[in-house]
């Protein structure tokens, strides 16, 4: 096989996991991040380009003779990238690691994927959707719903247009602010009303080329910014893998129920997707349901998938352009891998930029993963709220997290928090 040149589009944690992956490959000949991050910058060269700039883009495809583009997260996707690509000449060549914008919509509208779950029979919460046309209907069916009531806003809401509402009036004011205030702009215009289901949740990712697919390690993130799972919904505070009641007869149910129709139901309806299905589900009483799906990989589980995943990335990637995903053998490191995330003082509210970050160099055993980071003077600093993942690996899940958290203790900057009960349930 010859050598290729990669685009990896973002500038968080997971595009830093990715790129640290990819740099990895003997296949990789010049890595470029646009826009990147200073982790990234020590893999590959970062490129000064919005993710949502295609003409930029383009532009950088062909001045460095770009061969694979990677999408890291969810805009470029749903803004319709891989569409962009295969309707121009002089990119359509290149390998677009990620599905079509249709295919996008699987994450880009809740609705959109609520129908295709009904369709296909995959197991999900029982739903209805409103918009201002029939909004005294949604409120008439809020105050006769079972509790608590989840809401989530139809379109992208950078993973904030989710409400689980406990008491009917939460669930109605709740309601009213997203459609009538339009708390999500056009995201929610709609909203998706859905049944609570009580579970365990986790992340499972197929990596498919539209007809063929492997699953990658999977992973359980921890959303919440307070110990316990209290208090509001982050990105991600940190993540664990394996999951350990993932196997056997559970496993066998995800891939049946869930997969296999998923990538099945995409390709009778003619929705080109190359790439990440990402399956956000619960385990309730050993059955599995569907509670998301986001077409690209999740953040901070790319930062203990890609550790856990023995194979070469950007093999896999060519074999999922060359439609022979069947010939890739999926192989696990055998440990498990664990991430904690440092976050930002006030984070998910307001928080405050330009924090000196030190201790980088006394940090050992851990690998750190930079999500909101930025260089000036020389200095590294915080350039986000959620500022360096921590991932380890350990012969259990508490191995390896103890040394995440020795390595969390070193790095310094000020109004550092982090979770520390990450992987609290599996002790």
């Amino acid at each position: 096989m010859s050598s290729y040149n990669i685009l990896l589009l973002g500038s968080g944690g997971r595009e830093n996991a990715l790129a640290w992956k990819m740099r990895q490959s003997k296949l990789c000949k010049e890595l470029f991040i646009a826009p990147g991050n200073p982790g990234t910058a020590q893999l590959g060269s970062n490129l000064n380009i919005s993710i949502t700039d295609f003409e930029r883009i383009k532009d950088a495809c062909i001045e460095y003779k770009i061969d694979i583009l990677f999408p890291g997260g969810e805009d470029s996707l749903v803004a319709g990238i891989y569409d962009f690509f295969m309707n121009d000449p002089q990119l359509q060549h290149i390998i677009v690691a990620g599905p079509s914008k249709e295919g996008a919509q699987l994450e880009g509208s809740k609705a959109f994927s609520k129908k295709f779950m009904e369709r296909h029979n995959i197991p999900t919460a029982a739903y209805r959707e409103f918009t201002e046309d029939n909004f005294e209907d949604g409120i008439t069916y809020l105050q006769q719903h079972s509790l608590p009531i989840v809401l989530k806003a139809d379109g992208l809401a950078a993973g904030k247009g989710v409400v689980i509402a406990q008491s009917h009036q939460e669930a109605v004011d709740a309601f009213t602010t997203m459609i009538k205030e339009a708390q999500f702009g056009d995201a929610s215009k709609k909203v998706v009303v859905e049944q609570f289901l009580t579970g365990v949740e986790l992340s499972v990712f197929a990596f498919t080329d539209g007809k063929n697919y492997v699953l990658l390690p999977e992973a359980k993130d921890y959303k919440r910014i307070g110990e316990g799972d209290t208090g509001l919904n982050t990105g991600g505070m940190g993540a664990i893998s394996p999951v350990p009641f993932a196997q056997g007869d559970f496993m066998n149910k995800v891939v049946e129920r869930i997969v296999t129709p998923t990538i099945n139901g995409l390709a009778s309806e003619n929705i080109i997707y190359n790439g990440i299905v990402f399956f956000g589900l619960i385990n309730v009483d050993g059955d599995p349901f569907v509670i998301e799906y986001n077409c690209r990989m999740g953040d901070p589980e790319t930062e203990v998938v890609m550790p856990r995943l023995e194979n070469d990335l950007v093999e896999m990637i060519i074999k999922m352009g060359e439609g022979k995903l069947n010939e890739i053998t999926i192989q696990h490191d055998k440990r498990a891998a664990c991430t904690v995330m440092l976050v930002s003082e006030g984070y998910p509210g307001s928080y405050p930029k330009g924090k000196v970050m030190g201790g980088f160099d006394k940090a050992h055993g851990s690998i750190l993963f930079h999500a909101g980071t930025a260089s000036k003077d020389g200095e590294i600093i915080t350039n986000g709220g959620r500022v360096l993942a921590i991932t380890s690996y350990g012969n259990t899940i508490q191995d390896a997290l103890a040394s995440s958290y020795h390595n969390a203790a070193i790095i310094e900057y000020a109004g550092k928090y982090y979770r520390r009960d990450i992987g609290y349930e599996f002790k």
